[in-house]
């Protein structure tokens, strides 16, 4: 029989709970007070833990997503070191069109509903994040890349990472609206599109 302590929420319980909800229902329909009860707490437990929901979507992404781990430290400064740009530039398009793939359908009902749109835009900005974090520091890497020689003097690194992240924005939209048959697949697709990059910016 469970104990009073194994049935206590945990961060990571809520988590699973979150995650459940967030890739079955969509994060419109994951309410704090469904994964709280998906957790088998109270909505006040789950606030003893975290900020909003918003947090837990990040934390989701983040934590539970394959690639966003691997796609963070390929983000981080001197994480090109040893490769080339172009190599470099794969790596990210790969992980990121991956990344995108599998956060697009836990927030794409957010855009069915302008008011969870809002309240989620404004929780988002309270936690510090949102999607252009990575575009800021891609664009990051390509300015490191550009101070080192590596990339043209007039390069512009900012228009470079748009380039490369709303490709693979664009290729995890066409998989989940028009369906896998219409969209390379990610390892012809990643070297494809960071060789075009790399090509504008050389």
């Amino acid at each position: 029989m469970p104990t009073p302590e194994s049935r206590r929420p945990t961060p990571q319980r809520l988590l699973d709970a979150a995650e459940k909800l967030m890739r079955t229902t969509g994060l419109a329909g994951a309410t704090t007070k469904a994964i709280a009860r998906e957790a088998g707490c109270s909505e006040a437990a789950l606030y003893k833990y975290f900020t909003n929901k918003e947090e837990l979507f990040v934390r989701v992404l983040t934590e539970r997503s394959p690639s966003a781990a691997a796609l963070m430290r390929e983000l981080t400064p001197g994480a090109g070191e040893g490769r080339s740009v172009e190599e470099h530039l794969t790596d990210i398009a790969r992980y990121a069109s991956e990344f995108y793939a599998d956060g697009m359908p836990m927030a794409g009902s957010l855009f069915a509903a302008p008011a969870l749109l809002e309240r989620h835009r404004a929780g988002i900005r309270q936690l510090g994040k949102g999607p252009h974090v990575i575009l800021y520091a891609l664009a990051d890497c390509l300015r490191e890349d550009r101070e080192r020689g590596r990339i043209r003097a007039d390069a512009d690194p900012d228009a470079a990472a748009a380039l490369l992240l709303g490709a693979c924005f664009q290729r995890a939209f066409f998989l989940h609206f028009s369906g896998p048959e219409v969209v390379t697949p990610v390892d012809e697709f990643a070297p494809s599109v960071a060789r075009t990059v790399w090509v504008a910016v050389s």
